[in-house]
C-alpha cells in the first residue's frame, strides 16, 4: 500500500532519473535494469581553505577526508568504476571569477587502480574557494555515457560560494536531464545554512544528506554509498505525459519519470485485458519550497471519460513526497474468448495541488515517478474474492449467527444456573 512518508534516500532510489530521453537496449523491458554497464561513482571532494580546520577527531578535516578516502579506496567493489574530482584545490587567489571555475579531476572515472588514487588523495592541500555548483556541472559531465547506476558523493564543509549559479538549481537541471544520475551529499561539522544547501542538492535528485563529525562516520558512510551504487537497481524509463488521453503514451508494466507543473495534469494509457489487474502508484516530488495544503491524485479513468477508481493523498504541513496508488480488476464475463478478447483502454490521470512559495521558480515541473504493473487478475471463482467477500457473504452471516445463538444459550444457561443456586 502507498503512504505518505518523508524521502529517504536511496531506498527506493525514487526519483532518481527525471525527465528527458533514456532509450533502453533491443529487447529491454521498461524499468529493467540492463545490466550492460558497471556502476559508476564520482567522489566530490572540497578542498577549500576552510578544510585546513582542526576540529574533527583532533585533526584537521583535511586530513579527516584523506584518511577515510584511502580507506574508502581500499573497500571499493571490483565492478564499480570510481573517480575522484575536487573543488578549491589549486588557486589560492582573491579574485572570484577565477576561483569559482576552480575544479579538476584529480583521478578519472574508470577501473580503480587504488595505488594510483591514493596518490593523487595524499597530494591535496586546502586551498582556495568553494565552487559547489561549477563542480557539480563537471562532475555530472565526468559520469556521461553507459545505462548504468551513477552517483555523486559530495563531501563539504561549507557552502557554495559562487552565487548566483545556486548549486541546488545545478542539482535541478542535472535531475531533469534524466541521466539517472544520484547526488548524495555529506556536510563536515555542518551549519545551518551549509545543511539546508547540501540537503536541497540531495533532494533534487533523490539522494541523502548525512552531517558527519568524526572520521569513522565519514569512512562509513562513503563506504554505504559506494556499495549502493553496485547493488542492482531498476532504472526508470523517462515518459511524457499528455495534457489529454487521447494523446497519451501507452505504458507497459514498468518504472517511469516524468515532470508535472504546479497544478497541472498528465496522462498515461494502459491496456488491460479481461482477468487481468491493473495496479499503479504514483510519487511527485515538492523539490522546492512550496504553499501549505496541497495534495496529489491518481485516477483511472475509461477513453470515454468515465472514472473507474481512484487515489489520493493530502497533506498540510511541509514534505518531500507525496504518493498515491490504485489498483483496478478487469473482470472476465462469461463466454469471453481469452485469445480474442480486446484489451480496455484504461486512461490514468496524475495531479497535483502544489503551489509555489513566494520567489520560488515553477520551472522545471516537479519531479514524478509512475509505477504501472498489469497482473493475471483475482481468482474471481473463489468464494472470498480479493476486492471484498463475493459470495462469501454467507459465511460472514453463518459465522454472526452462531454468535448470537451461541450468546442466547450462554445467557440462558447461566439464568438457569443461578435459579438452581438461589433455590438451594
Amino acid at each position: 500500500m502507498i503512504t505518505r512518508q518523508r524521502l529517504v534516500a536511496g531506498a527506493c532510489a525514487l526519483l532518481a532519473a527525471l525527465t528527458a530521453g533514456l532509450a533502453l537496449p533491443a529487447g529491454a523491458v521498461a524499468g529493467e535494469p540492463t545490466g550492460e554497464d558497471a556502476p559508476k561513482v564520482n567522489l566530490l571532494l572540497d578542498v577549500s581553505g576552510s578544510m585546513r580546520a582542526r576540529d574533527i577527531d583532533g585533526q584537521s578535516r583535511m586530513a579527516a577526508a584523506k584518511q577515510a578516502f584511502n580507506e574508502v579506496l581500499d573497500a571499493t567493489p571490483e565492478e564499480v568504476q570510481l573517480g575522484i574530482r575536487t573543488l578549491g584545490a589549486d588557486y589560492p587567489g582573491d579574485d572570484r571569477k577565477t576561483g569559482c571555475k576552480d575544479t579538476a579531476q584529480l583521478y578519472p572515472v574508470g577501473p580503480l587502480d587504488r595505488t594510483e588514487a591514493k596518490t593523487a588523495v595524499a597530494t591535496l592541500s586546502p586551498t582556495g574557494w568553494t565552487p559547489i555548483g561549477p563542480a557539480l556541472l563537471k562532475a555530472a559531465d565526468d559520469l556521461e555515457g553507459g545505462e548504468a547506476t551513477k552517483r555523486i558523493v559530495l563531501i563539504s564543509d561549507g557552502e557554495d560560494t559562487c552565487a548566483p549559479l545556486d548549486p541546488c538549481e545545478v542539482a535541478r537541471e542535472i535531475a531533469a536531464k534524466g541521466i539517472g544520475l544520484t547526488i548524495d551529499t555529506l556536510g563536515l561539522v555542518p551549519n545551518t545554512k551549509m545543511r539546508q544547501q547540501l540537503s536541497c542538492i540531495a533532494e533534487a535528485t533523490g539522494g541523502t544528506y548525512t552531517s558527519v563529525e568524526h572520521t569513522e562516520e565519514l569512512t562509513d558512510k562513503v563506504n554505504q554509498l559506494v556499495d549502493r551504487a553496485a547493488d542492482p537497481v531498476v532504472t526508470p524509463v523517462a515518459v511524457d505525459g499528455a495534457a489529454e488521453c487521447a494523446k497519451a503514451p501507452t505504458l507497459e508494466s514498468g518504472l517511469y519519470t516524468d515532470r508535472e507543473e504546479f497544478g497541472q495534469h498528465r496522462w498515461y494509457r494502459v491496456d488491460v485485458l479481461p482477468g487481468q489487474e491493473l495496479r499503479a502508484s504514483v510519487s511527485v516530488a515538492a523539490d522546492r519550497q512550496v504553499n501549505p495544503d496541497y495534495g496529489v491524485s491518481l485516477r483511472a479513468v475509461t477513453d470515454r471519460g468515465r472514472e473507474i477508481v481512484r487515489g489520493e493523498s493530502t497533506g498540510a504541513g511541509r514534505t518531500d513526497v507525496m504518493s498515491a496508488g490504485l489498483r483496478y480488476p478487469k473482470p472476465e464475463r462469461e463466454g469471453d474468448d481469452s485469445e480474442k478478447a480486446a484489451a480496455e483502454i484504461v486512461c490514468l490521470q496524475v495531479a497535483n495541488s502544489f503551489s509555489a512559495a513566494s520567489g520560488v521558480k515553477t520551472t522545471p515541473g516537479l519531479p514524478l515517478e509512475l509505477t504501472v504493473d498489469v497482473v493475471d487478475g483475482p481468482d474471481t471463482s473463489s468464494d472470498v474474492a480479493s476486492f471484498g467477500l463475493g459470495r462469501g457473504w454467507w459465511l460472514l452471516g453463518a459465522l454472526v449467527l452462531t454468535g448470537f445463538l451461541a450468546g442466547v444459550l450462554w445467557g440462558w444457561i447461566s439464568r438457569w444456573r443461578f435459579a438452581v443456586w438461589r433455590t438451594n
